[in-house]
């Protein structure tokens, strides 16, 4: 009797995707960076009102992919060793022991991370850049899987610390969420009536587990698909053209402080790569760049005082240089 063929990478993707769309509705946007930042081994920031799912897009993912999920409330009295985890002393051996903190799980939501102070910021920075945690004289690694998805809440901002600029640089990507339309709301609203049920009759089904070795697989695949010179030529100039905004526009040159690091050249790449390949194919176009390129720029492009007193965001100034830029 034949034995049953394990999914391919792509298909147990394509099926942790179908999963997700049916509890997180009318967020698809999100869904596909939360994929794309697992594909590309990358940490997204999330910024939207509360309510949005942002929360509970991470806890379904973490659910359907081998890897065990913490979830870390940031506030201003929130300590260092919070995060990474103290030294105890053990009398009975007259010695210390490392005590590993929530940073050491795979999934990892930093729920309000803007509420925490400088030195949780500079000590969650070390391990999303390093992927390593530095307590006194040793340092010890975080698991090959590792993700980090931060939240923003836009609406308040007393209390909050601003995320300083070389942070916001680790992050691959900077995901807006919007409220869902009608249709989507209405869906929500039967999706929660039925989960309640549910809940209630304890007839949940358990949720279909990707292995990491599926994960890394598929990140295999990602770095191996086809980005042809002319498009690797494109993305380099794109990033450059966020540096020297204004030979593509006098006024452009007016409302950008700062552009893209180098860092957002990778970025573009690798989440572009991830795009096409979760749209089921193994070379890059484009549209994968244009659809990535505002979530991986728009922290990276700093503007200027005139742009804010002029109401210019750093989605305008990316989408007229999208515009202007000619294309391979």
């Amino acid at each position: 009797m034949d034995m049953p063929q394990a999914p391919t990478a792509h298909s147990a993707f394509a099926s942790l995707r179908e999963q997700l769309s049916q509890c997180i509705i009318g967020q698809a946007a999100l869904i596909d960076r939360l994929l794309i930042a697992l594909l590309a081994d990358g940490h997204l920031l999330v910024e939207g009102a509360p309510g949005l799912a942002k929360t509970t897009a991470i806890k379904e993912l973490a659910t359907r992919i081998e890897a065990d999920f913490h979830r870390i409330q940031f506030t201003p009295d929130l300590l260092p060793a919070d995060l990474t985890g103290t030294e105890i002393y053990r009398p009975q051996t007259g010695s210390f022991e490392f005590q590993r903190g929530p940073i050491f799980h795979n999934v990892v939501l930093a729920d309000e991370v803007n509420r925490a102070p400088a030195k949780v910021q500079s000590a969650l920075l070390e391990a999303m850049g390093e992927r390593q945690v530095t307590v006194g004289r040793d340092t010890f690694a975080l698991p090959a899987l590792f993700l980090v998805m931060a939240t923003q809440n836009p609406i308040e901002q007393e209390g909050t610390y601003p995320l300083p600029e070389a942070q916001l640089d680790r992050f691959l990507l900077h995901v807006r969420v919007d409220y869902p339309k009608a249709e989507a709301e209405a869906a929500i609203l039967r999706f929660a009536r039925d989960r309640a049920r549910q809940s209630l009759a304890a007839t949940a089904t358990a949720a279909v587990r990707l292995s990491q070795a599926q994960v890394f697989a598929a990140r295999s695949q990602v770095l191996d698909l086809h980005l042809a010179p002319q498009l690797e030529d494109y993305i380099v100039q794109l990033v450059l053209a966020t540096r020297d905004p204004g030979a593509h526009g006098a006024e452009l040159a007016r409302y950008v402080a700062f552009g893209a690091s180098p860092r957002g050249t990778i970025a573009l790449d690798r989440c572009a790569r991830a795009h096409a390949w979760l749209q089921g194919r193994d070379y890059v176009t484009p549209e994968d760049v244009h659809a990535i390129a505002p979530d991986v720029l728009r922290h990276r492009v700093l503007l200027s005082y005139e742009a804010e007193a002029e109401g210019i965001d750093a989605d305008r100034v990316i989408a007229t240089l999208l515009e202007r830029l000619p294309l391979p």
